[in-house]
């Protein structure tokens, strides 16, 4: 037993599979006894209404303590989120019970009548009255809006942002929050009487009441005989203050119980804010656990506020502003807390748990009784000490001997095509975490390639193709049939001279071995079916010759590129990413058509006296037609664009081998061209490959492979970039990367080490051409002309 456990003073058990939340407990002294002794009030997501009068547990009475207790069990139909108690009925001093619903509001009065017989008081619950909420309900609070006194006024938010006030038994405005996405709390706080949330901004908002009542009406006032409206106007005033938290807050808080310590409290994922009326922060405590629920409940002296906290470590923690006081043990994560005066003890803390374990509790010690046992004053047995030894050494012996060998476990995993398409790529990463026999925990990670058997089929090899590419090697024609081994059983070529490749779901590609040079031909209809073909062929001949010993052998392309292939690749891709673009514009525009014709039929609908139609219904279902027709053409071209992303890659790897080869670039060389021409794994709305990629070769052109160290200082002295975006066409992309082939093929080599000489070396006239404040100003001049003016000079 923990020394610092909060001691269990009475405690419950509420039901079985039943579910309940921050807002489902509540105190208070609710059946207006007048003793001034309060009631625990629990609801359940399940719409079961629990009311308690907890009192000391005996020694022994385990269930029966709360059976004792239980003053009220009611089954509601609707799930219970949040309860409170106040003074919400008319012309009435006595506390009633409000409940919320997802689509009701219900006022209670609880009330015991005295027995003739053993049984004691029995309860009643009487509903009062009951608001139908036309938006489904997360969360409320009540307070004396407007400075009234006497009773109290409740304002419900909804889960679309809009606050909707009642005052007792009649509904009197409903405002939408501005720039609303997600609902947060919600408190009011009397002393300024303005309301705070925490919006899906993660700032905290202040909006006075007189703020949002003097707020125009969207719809006229309605008769008190008819339905209740819950239509409300959008504010387009700003919040009285606004504070930038950088998190999602759990709760608000805001106490009462002294004026002197003004406070607003703002718990935070893994924040305490503590914030002044007027919205200036007094603290900010980070934590280091993850909070569940707090609640301030007294001011000790003037200026401090004292506040419990639980969290997921299922402690009960006490502050005074940001010291920590006390820690106390819970058995279970609380998600809603308060305090509470009962006849036989003040002050009790009470929890609940989210799966309904209701606690009352204290915070003390038990005294130790423990005492330190007498020491054993016999001698040792050095014999049985020196063998244990031995024993220790030899196990440890063992255990080093056997630590770098594990056991080996086989993992069977799938792979699929995710497309009716060749995939750009074969290989793949896995990562395995296991632990060593001594118990350390490691880690290995590996790339791994699937065999390309996965993916196609022998087939008969094709004799007019499309697209050609020629591969050249230093060394003697090869029998293919030994170089693809798994192809050569069902080839129609014994001789090995040919062999064809049928993609399972893509173009044929046939290789062509020549009898009389070191030339191989790749072919197909598809260009960029070829890619991984290509690839493997290169790797094979590399891996053959290199087993039969042959140091100097290199694989070559003589050119020429094939751009104008390439480019159709990147011509298709960016036609989808208009046509997606365009897609999405319409439906937009449809969607706003939609929304404007349903207005317009509610308004219809609701009107007392019946109007024909004038057509809207049937325009209504042409313009669904319309957005389903859209949303169906916006799916297909989404997927034709992934398709064509993949097929963009293979043709990128493939341009980035054909150079590698042609120009003999070096391993760091090629990773340089392909973090150039692949800079995506995928496209996004935000960022595609067009853009990414001419920012690369753009960089490329300015530093590296630029035409001078003179020229490439001032790009680097001028540089800065402009927001990346959907280009207007591809011609500029496609005249970079041009440029790029041809500055290779040129002799320029690709390195990142001449960026970092060329800023050592950038000669004083570069200096004196702009100064320091106008170089983002003349970069962006530059930027757009200086290729064309650097090849015009040229």
């Amino acid at each position: 037993m923990s020394l610092f456990k909060a001691r269990d003073w009475w405690s419950a058990v509420l039901g079985e599979g039943e579910e309940f939340d921050q807002g489902c407990l509540c105190v208070g002294d609710v059946d207006n006894s007048g003793t001034g002794h309060d009631k625990v009030v629990v609801g359940s997501y399940m719409g079961m209404l629990r009311i308690f009068s907890p009192h000391a547990s005996k020694a022994g009475e385990g269930g029966q303590a709360a059976v004792d207790a239980q003053l009220l069990e009611v089954q509601l139909r609707d799930p219970i989120i949040q309860l409170e108690v106040g003074k919400f009925v008319s012309c009435s001093e006595l506390l009633h019970l409000a409940v919320l619903h997802p689509r009701k509001l219900s006022v209670y009065s609880v009330s015991g009548t005295a027995g003739n017989v053993e049984h004691g008081t029995q309860y009643q619950l009487k509903l009062v009255y009951e608001h139908n909420l036309q938006r489904t309900a997360c969360n409320m609070t009540y307070g004396p809006f407007g400075g009234v006194t006497g009773h109290h006024s409740l304002c419900i938010q909804s889960m679309d942002g809009m606050l909707m006030f009642f005052e007792q038994d009649s509904y009197s405005f409903g405002r939408f929050l501005p720039g609303f996405l997600l609902p947060g709390p919600l408190v009011y706080c009397p002393r300024t009487d303005t309301f705070l949330t925490v919006s899906s901004a993660r700032q905290l908002e202040s909006y006075k009441y007189e703020t949002l009542a003097v707020a125009t009406e969207a719809e006229s006032r309605q008769d008190a005989d008819l339905p209740v409206k819950t239509g409300g106007k959008r504010l387009t005033v700003s919040p009285d203050w606004t504070l930038v938290l950088g998190e999602q807050a759990l709760d608000l808080s805001v106490p009462t119980f002294s004026h002197s310590s003004s406070s607003i409290f703002v718990l935070g994922e893994r924040n305490l804010y503590s914030v002044r009326d007027n919205g200036q922060i007094r603290f900010m405590k980070k934590l280091e656990f993850n909070p569940s629920c707090f609640l301030p409940y007294a001011s000790v002296t003037d200026g401090t506020t004292n506040l419990l906290m639980g969290n997921h470590n299922n402690m009960l923690l006490v502050y005074q502003d940001v010291t920590l006081k006390w820690a106390a043990q819970l058995s279970y994560v609380p998600v809603a807390m308060r305090t509470a005066s009962f006849p036989e003890l003040k002050g009790v803390v009470v929890t609940l748990s989210s799966d309904g374990h209701l606690q009352c509790s204290y915070m003390g010690t038990d005294p130790s009784f423990f005492s330190t046992p007498k020491v054993d004053a016999r001698e040792a047995d050095y014999e049985q000490v020196d063998a244990e030894m031995k024993r220790l050494q030899k196990f440890i012996r063992e255990a080093t001997r056997t630590q770098g060998i594990g056991s080996s476990t086989v993992v069977a995993f799938s792979a699929f095509l995710n497309g009716h398409y060749p995939p750009a790529d074969l290989t793949g990463d896995i990562t395995v975490s296991y632990n060593s026999p001594t118990g350390v925990p490691r880690v290995l990670q590996s790339r791994f390639c699937l065999p390309l058997v996965l993916v196609c089929v022998p087939s008969s090899p094709a004799k007019n193709t499309k697209f050609k590419i020629t591969v050249d090697t230093n060394q003697p024609p090869v029998n293919l049939n030994s170089v693809f081994p798994e192809f050569a059983q069902k080839s129609e070529d014994k001789e090995g001279n040919s062999l064809a490749f049928q993609f399972l779901s893509g173009a044929r590609v046939t290789v062509l071995a020549s009898k009389t040079s070191q030339r191989y031909r790749i072919q197909s209809d598809s260009f960029e079916d070829m890619w991984l073909v290509v690839k493997e062929l290169v790797q094979r001949f590399e891996r053959h010759f290199a087993k039969q010993g042959v140091k100097d052998f290199r694989n070559s392309f003589s050119g020429p590129l094939p751009l104008q292939e390439y480019f159709l690749s990147v011509d298709h891709h960016f036609q989808l990413r208009v046509s997606a673009q365009q897609y999405q514009d319409l439906l937009s525009e449809r969607a706003v058509q939609f929304r404007a014709i349903q207005r317009r039929l509610l308004t219809r609908f609701k009107d007392k006296t019946p109007a024909p139609l004038q057509n809207l219904d049937t325009l209504l279902d042409a313009t669904y037609s319309q957005v389903m027709a859209l949303a169906e053409a916006a799916e297909e071209n989404r997927a034709r664009l992934e398709e064509a992303f993949v097929r963009l890659r293979s043709s990128s790897h493939l341009l980035v081998l054909l150079l590698a080869l042609w120009q003999g670039l070096t391993p760091d060389q090629t990773a340089i061209l392909e973090a150039t021409l692949l800079p995506l794994l995928q496209d996004t709305p935000q960022l595609g490959w067009e853009e990414s990629c001419d920012a690369a070769v753009s960089h490329l052109l300015r530093t590296c492979l630029s035409r001078s160290s003179k020229e490439q200082a001032t790009s680097l002295a001028q540089g800065g970039g402009a927001v990346l975006g959907l280009p207007r066409d591809t011609e500029r992309l496609k005249k970079h990367i041009t440029l790029l082939c041809e500055r290779i093929g040129k002799g320029g080599r690709l390195t990142l080490a001449s960026e970092t000489n060329a800023q050592q070396q950038i000669p004083a006239t570069v200096h004196s051409l702009v100064t320091p404040g106008e170089w983002r100003r003349a970069g962006r001049r530059d930027r757009e002309g200086g290729e064309e003016r650097r090849e015009g000079r040229r």
